[in-house]
């Protein structure tokens, strides 16, 4: 077994304490921290926070050791012996996936922090903590007391948890799981409005796969004063950040539905529905895959759809959903450089930040849309017998529950089988290809009766120029450039900073004076690198980024209402 021994002695300096006992530890043994965390799939380089790794045996005398890699340490014994491991982690990171503490708080995400024995990792853990008398405890661990006992390390890894004395408990019930919800933060929680439409969702989500895979689940909320907008998947809980504290049940209230409907949706697809390349998890090295347009393409189609079908989300308020992917979509020129299982492979070079300009696309907004249309083919071929959540309910039962990884060939040739003809083209150019959307979404609203509308882009600077800006006080720096805008061929660049036009100095007002000189030749006043640079802009007869939406066709027929039905019900 493995314990390990949490203290907070100085919180304020934001070092978690840790004494971890191994025994029977070979001669040569090698200890690992994990180097990334499973849903977020990027190296996180976490050792940079050890300070003070120190090993010492059952005497309490120092035991050699020498670090072979970046995340591991060689233990050098001579015999089977009882070890244990000292060392801080610097904890100064708040949100879903990190590992924080503070005088009020300690969070811990475990794969972060926790250190593990190679070849022991089916071994039983337990965590003791040191913490004060008057803080409760959140997560979904097996707990007696300030123990937390997990059946071996990828549960440990999988199963962070909260202690505090001002967390907020509820809960609620679905096909007999009980389904735990903690909010830690400054948060007046509307109970009865959150409780019925959790429930709903989740009933909603359930009922699709028959059954839940775990036998109780936990919802961790962190909620905080600013803005803020992340949540994790875990197979029994997940942790999700949310702020400003004032919205949340505000202006926020959507966005809070919406990730807490994805991060369920994932218990089973990702957790449980898991890509071959990461059945079992490697903590030590990248765990590449193509199947990104599955596990979160698939999930973010899932998560607000199964919103609107329990009633949670009326029709106009999933459109607008969907319509933000829609526009992401048509926004992103690196769809016709990249296609969606390429960027898969690559988000660990690059996933989580903008990159390098129209190189490739997001797993997230490509592979949502992608579902939806094989929503629709699934719907066509069985004369509206199935959908896409039949398929992911077969994934469930014949991959999951029996131990299982999902190959690239698995999941597209069920595709195949449920979708039926043209398949084959679909995947080729869509999946692994760079064909326009256009064609197939509009044949695929269309055939549930919706429409895709698009309109000029109400910002002069974007629709009429064709560059996107994001404002510094008075001043503008240029964001997004479209190819081929007037923009473009003025030789603006990304990261110029806009302070005039026409010799105007601006004043948080560049589409007012774009719009006031609108029958003049235009010349930008730009800060490049230290220079100030003037950018004649051309005329050009077109409109750039433009507005997407989707709404219902005014006198569908009776096939489409008939489809609409059963895609929404």
């Amino acid at each position: 077994m493995a314990q390990y021994h949490l203290a907070i002695e100085q919180a304020n300096q934001q070092y978690i304490q840790f004494k971890v006992i191994f025994e029977n530890v070979s001669p040569n043994a090698i200890i690992h921290l994990p180097k990334w965390r499973p849903g977020r799939y990027e190296l996180g380089n976490f050792a940079k926070n050890v300070r003070g790794f120190k090993v010492f045996n059952q005497e309490g005398k120092a035991v050699d050791f020498r670090k072979v890699d970046l995340s591991s340490w060689e233990i050098q014994v001579k015999e089977p012996t009882t070890i244990r491991v000292e060392y801080s982690y610097y904890a100064s990171e708040l949100n879903a996936g990190s590992t924080y503490l503070s005088k009020e708080m300690l969070y811990s995400n475990p794969v972060n922090c926790f250190i593990y024995q190679e070849g022991k990792k089916d071994e039983p853990c337990e965590v003791v903590l040191d913490i004060p008398s008057d803080w409760n405890i959140a997560g979904s661990m097996e707990r007696e007391g300030n123990v937390l006992k997990a059946a071996n390390f990828d549960e440990l890894a999988d199963s962070p948890f909260i202690c505090s004395a001002t967390l907020q408990y509820n809960q609620y019930e679905s096909h007999g799981t009980i389904f735990h919800l903690w909010f830690q933060g400054d948060c007046t929680v509307d109970w009865v409005r959150l409780i019925n439409d959790f429930k709903a969702f989740t009933d909603k989500q359930i009922e699709k796969f028959m059954e839940f895979p775990v036998p109780h689940y936990h919802f961790l909320f962190h909620i905080l004063p600013y803005k803020a907008y992340h949540g994790v998947e875990h197979q029994k809980s997940t942790v999700i950040a949310l702020g400003p504290t004032y919205d949340i049940f505000g202006a926020l209230y959507t966005e809070l539905l919406g990730v807490s409907s994805h991060e369920l949706y994932h218990t089973w697809n990702v957790k449980a529905i898991r890509p071959i390349e990461m059945f079992p998890y490697d903590y030590q090295s990248e765990n590449l895959s193509k199947l990104g347009y599955l596990c979160e393409g698939v999930t973010t189609y899932m998560g607000d759809l199964m919103l609107y079908k329990s009633g949670v989300f009326d029709l106009k308020q999933y459109l607008h959903e969907f319509t933000g992917q829609l526009q992401k979509h048509f926004d992103n020129f690196g769809r016709f450089h990249y296609s969606v299982a390429e960027s898969s492979y690559d988000t660990w070079l690059d996933g989580y930040i903008p990159g390098a300009p129209g190189r490739k696309v997001s797993i997230y907004t490509e592979g949502c849309l992608l579902a939806f249309v094989c929503d629709v083919k699934i719907r066509e071929h069985s004369s509206n017998k199935h959908g896409l959540d039949e398929l992911m309910k077969r994934l469930y039962f014949n991959f999951a529950l029996n131990g299982k990884g999902v190959s690239e060939t698995d999941y597209l040739d069920l595709l195949k089988e449920l979708a039926g003809a043209g398949t084959e083209e679909l995947i080729h150019d869509y999946f692994y290809g760079t064909r326009p959307f256009e064609a197939i979404l509009t044949e695929a609203l269309e055939s549930i009766g919706l429409e895709l509308t698009h309109r000029p882009n109400q910002k002069y600077s974007a629709g009429r120029i064709g560059f996107k800006a994001v404002q510094l006080g008075a001043h503008f720096q240029v964001a997004a450039i479209y190819p081929g805008s007037p923009a473009d061929l003025a030789g603006l660049m990304l990261q110029d900073e806009i302070i005039g036009i026409n010799e105007f100095k601006l004043n948080g007002d560049i589409d007012q004076w774009l719009t006031y000189l609108d029958d003049q030749n235009k010349r930008l006043t730009v800060i490049r690198q230290g220079k100030i640079l003037e950018l004649p802009l051309p005329e050009v007869q077109r409109s750039f980024y433009l507005e997407y939406g989707v709404k219902p066709i005014e006198n569908p027929n009776s096939a489409q209402k008939k489809a609409f039905e059963y895609w929404s019900k």
